[in-house]
């Protein structure tokens, strides 16, 4: 079995604790999963030994629409009286990515060995995330993995329309700016050079634009080289700082600040917290435990930071409440609906429609947004592109002025 190094923090604040702990999967998940329950938590792994802790058993990425059609079928076929192990056999058959029938195969495989199907899949971080490794526990434990897997299957098909949203929110403006981008380059890299040699053998007296343009053009074709370096210096340097603590608090705070993608990023937010709390609490996940793994797949700093806040209010005996209220973070409607739920016992119903509800929001917001965004991009178009050409025309229109008269 294999043997991990820890340090955590009693939840008194005594001083750090540590050990080695044998872990019956060999993942941090499941040393956290394991030591959360215990006073020492949460745990960190410091170092991890045994040959099975020194890489991934998986490293490929799964398709979450292919995670939810397999998480709903398994559901169907144990809700069938079908034998886990078989289930397990008949779903990796089917399964298009080998990656995945890899990770399946070796799901049930360490399922026939003894161990539980939430720590079997907690081998396979990149296949099944903490979420649905507790979620799957919740549910053995209770004997509704069916019930579990639906609520599962549920949960990822949303969230991968929320993620389509942020990206038809981002992605068409993206391509229009690069697209724009690589024109005016061309034009001031091919096109102005041209026009520059013509005026420079006419002799005639440039307009402040056209030597504006030309300066560029210029620019381009001397710096063109150092400026895509330092561009890509700048783009490496801000993925290092997006990776610390602080870069990323900062930035991801900067980014809810924004006119109209904070607004929604916002919501998107909101909406991801309440559906993954209410279905963490419906499959039986206890609430501490909810909370924290809720927090790490908020996806923002800023929000992360604040439900672990309220989790700690709540260790110490307060309601969720009051908690949300005081980060900030949450709109006055959510918190007052969290609110009844908690006082009518229906915390879980009420974290659902919440959430539906701020997705029927993010759908209204992404088609506004773009609506909004495509007389403006075709007006930055028309104005940086035909300024270039009209830059270059003005000599020749003063040139014809001449000849005519």
């Amino acid at each position: 079995m294999p043997q991990v190094q820890y340090r955590g923090t009693t939840r008194t604040a005594a001083p750090a604790v540590g050990g080695v702990r044998a872990a019956a999967a060999a993942t941090r998940q499941a040393l956290d999963a394991a030591l959360r329950r215990e006073p020492a938590a949460p745990a960190r792994p410091m170092a991890k030994r045994g040959a099975a802790l020194a890489k991934l058993k998986n490293r490929t990425k799964v398709n979450p629409r292919d995670l939810s059609i397999f998480t709903r079928q398994f559901s169907v076929m144990i809700d069938a009286g079908l034998p886990l192990v078989q289930c397990l056999d008949i779903l990796a058959g089917q399964q298009a990515n080998k990656g995945f029938t890899e990770a399946l195969n070796g799901v049930r495989k360490t399922v026939e060995s003894g161990a539980t199907l939430a720590n079997a899949m907690r081998e396979y971080p990149r296949v099944f995330d903490e979420l649905y490794c507790n979620m799957v526990e919740a549910g053995e434990t209770g004997g509704i993995l069916d019930g579990v897997l639906q609520r599962l299957s549920t949960h990822i098909e949303k969230a991968v329309k929320l993620r389509r949203a942020v990206k038809s929110a981002l992605i068409y403006p993206s391509v229009v700016v690069f697209i724009a981008g690589a024109v005016i380059t061309l034009l001031l890299w091919k096109v102005v050079p041209i026009f520059a040699t013509l005026f420079a053998g006419l002799e005639v007296a440039l307009p402040l634009p056209t030597r504006i343009v030309i300066g560029l053009s210029d620019a381009v074709a001397n710096f063109a080289l150092p400026t895509s370096v330092i561009i890509v210096l700048l783009a490496f340097g801000f993925k290092l700082f997006y990776r610390t603590a602080q870069g990323r608090m900062a930035i991801d705070r900067l980014i809810l600040k924004l006119p109209l993608i904070g607004i929604l990023l916002r919501k998107i937010s909101v909406g991801m917290f309440t559906r993954t709390l209410g279905t963490l609490i419906s499959s039986g996940v206890p609430m501490l435990e909810a909370m924290d793994i809720t927090a790490r797949t908020s996806g923002n700093a800023v929000v992360e930071k604040a439900v672990l806040r309220v989790r700690r209010a709540i260790e110490t005996g307060r309601t969720i409440v009051d908690p949300l209220r005081e980060t900030g973070v949450f709109p006055n409607l959510v918190v007052q609906m969290i609110g009844v739920g908690e006082q009518t016992g229906t915390l879980d119903a009420m974290l659902q429609k919440i959430a539906d509800f701020y997705e029927e929001e993010v759908d209204v917001a992404v088609g506004d947004l773009l609506t909004a965004m495509e007389p403006l991009i075709i007006l930055f178009l028309g104005v940086v592109v035909g300024g270039v050409v009209i830059s270059m025309y003005l000599p020749l229109f003063s040139l014809i002025g001449k000849l005519a008269g």
